[in-house]
This record gives structure tokens, sequence and C-alpha cells, in this order.
């Protein structure tokens, strides 16, 4: 079945970086689109960027300039590099798989940006 596992979220200051992993296994990673996503306390999912099979990127214009969302098909793993956080970007970010209309979704990971 397919799985989507996060890591490197955690605890930050503002101004500082997390880069977030999402290992994918049970697809063919190649054939899909993968993107990050996240929910901070009572509020909805969003989308934070997101990267097709091809390669193209798209971002939320409040991370545009400070996240990179990048893909390694031969590890099957898509990250997240975050720069410049702030406050605002604490939430539980969640990797997810599309194709042909079906998502997947991983368990997510807690980024809290603090002093």
């Amino acid at each position: 079945q397919v799985q989507l596992v996060e890591s490197g979220g955690g605890l930050v200051q503002p101004g500082g970086s997390l880069r977030l992993s999402c290992a994918a296994s049970g697809i063919i990673f190649n054939l899909y689109a993968m993107g990050w996503y996240r929910q901070a306390p009572g509020k909805q999912r969003d989308m934070v960027a997101v990267i097709t099979s091809g390669g193209s990127t798209s971002y939320a214009d409040s991370v545009k300039g400070r996240f990179t969302i990048s893909r390694d098909n031969s590890k099957n793993t898509v990250y997240l590099q975050m720069n410049s956080l702030k406050p605002e970007d604490t939430a539980v970010y969640y990797c997810n798989s599309v194709r042909l209309g079906v998502m997947n979704w991983g368990q997510g990971t807690q980024v809290t940006v603090s002093s």
C-alpha cells in the first residue's frame, strides 16, 4: 500500500531554516505529482508547494522566495527547504501524492517557529 513518511520537523527560531523530507513507498514515484500542505490549529489545510512529475513547481504566495520544493526520484523522496521561517509558518506539515485524481497523505510533521 501507499506510504508517505514525513520527517524533519521541529522547533526553530524566527529566521531559521528547516528541511522536511517525505519518503514514499508503494507507488511508482516518478509518475506522481507531490505536494506539501500545512494546517495550523483551527484552520484549514492549505497548499504550500507542489512539484509535478516533470519537475514543475508552484508555491503559495506566503512562502514564495523562502521555501523550495524538490524531488529525488532515485530516492523516492520529496523535500521542502524552508528558510527565513516566521511564526505564522507554525503548523503541521503534510506530504501528499497525486495521480489521476487519487490523493494519498502522510501522517504529518510538526513545525513550530518560536523564540
